[in-house]
């Protein structure tokens, strides 16, 4: 009995010394970015925005190549956690570099977009969507999901690095990543994402005002409390730069329905599911202009794969646009793509500045 005890004891000093060596590499390695962080301009572009002007702007989360119809996910309620093999992971990239092809936008924020993980298998989607928009455009990458290798669940994430590029034709004077509060304490924190804005400044034609992109994707996994001081830090910089005269756009995947919009025809559908949270518009002040387009949703759950037959399904609108009041808006649409490649359907939107 006591060399049996003896045994146990061993062993299991030995998981709860993998265990610290675990917390101690993965603290030593924790991404842990600055408030605030130049981000490198790549390429030059060809074109400047002008007063009067109309520009298209698309925005969509590419769910890392890997999440696709045919997929589920372990964070929303499913078990799937490498989705998708690398023919697959392919095939969705394929299908997103067609529809930029198709649209030829002039700004596109993307986010979830991997650059050398495991879990889209080491593709860099950051450079296979350079190549395939337009030449003479400018692209900026800021990271916010570093992991040196995630051992959970089975089989395990491994090593992460993702993160949102904004494409423009424009050719920007600066981009800056800014850092947004993170909820999560040590050690969930060390393998969370470090969420962030990516800002570009775009000189305006015949102005002294600037094009200001904003591409962004919101916590989505927090009790409510991140949510809450992402959305005041985000309300607090876009009011600075309105004071200022620019004209402001920022999109991209807010993982919360604004307040202002009637999401109703999108109810949750039972317990269990993931469930977004609300954009208090309110806290932006009067003059701002909130879009999402409820005639399509922009999000599927990842409960379980896509069942377009199931009347029930869980969808959510969570992608859209918040502008100025300078900032003129032509339409604003959901492409519904169906979900076919992607959890998330691109937003798309035509706007004049005035």
């Amino acid at each position: 009995m006591k060399k049996a005890l003896k045994i146990v004891g061993i062993v299991l000093g030995c998981i709860l010394g993998v265990a610290i060596l675990f917390l101690a590499a993965a603290s030593l390695a924790e991404y842990r970015p600055a408030d605030e962080v130049p981000v490198l301009l790549r390429g030059k572009g060809e074109e400047a925005p002008a007063e009067g002007q109309s520009l298209t702007v698309l925005s969509w989360n590419l769910g890392y190549g890997g999440l696709s119809e045919t997929a589920d996910f372990f964070m929303d309620g499913g078990t799937g956690v490498r989705t998708q093999d690398k023919a697959q992971v392919q095939e969705n990239i394929d299908a997103f570099v067609k529809l930029i092809r198709e649209n030829d936008p002039d700004v596109v924020f993307f986010q979830e977009i991997d650059r050398n993980a495991d879990r889209s298998w080491r593709i860099d989607e950051m450079e296979t969507m350079r190549a395939a928009f337009r030449s003479g455009h400018q692209a900026a990458f800021a990271r916010n999901f570093r992991v040196l290798y995630m051992p959970y669940p089975w089989p395990p994430m491994g090593h992460i690095d993702s993160g949102v590029i904004t494409l423009t034709k424009y050719d920007a004077e600066s981009a800056q990543r800014i850092q947004l509060p993170c909820p999560f304490s040590w050690p969930i924190r060390t393998m969370n994402l470090k969420r962030c804005l990516l800002v570009e400044r775009v000189p305006v034609e015949g102005s002294d005002k600037e094009l200001v992109l904003i591409n962004l994707h919101l916590e989505a996994y927090d009790d409510g409390e991140g949510k809450l001081a992402q959305t005041k830090m985000l309300a607090e910089f876009m009011q600075a730069e309105a004071d200022k005269g620019n004209y402001v756009i920022a999109g991209g995947d807010f993982n919360q329905s604004f307040s202002s919009v009637d999401t109703s025809m999108y109810p949750l559908q039972g317990n269990g599911l993931w469930e977004c949270g609300e954009l208090d518009t309110t806290a932006f002040g009067p003059g701002w202009q909130f879009l999402m387009d409820t005639a399509h949703p922009t999000c599927r759950s990842l409960d379980r794969p896509y069942d377009r037959s199931d009347p029930d399904f869980q969808f959510y609108m969570i992608d859209g646009f918040i502008v100025s009041a300078n900032v003129a808006v032509e339409s604003m649409e959901t492409l519904d793509l169906d979900f076919v490649n992607s959890d998330h359907n691109p937003v798309r939107m035509t706007v004049t500045l005035r």
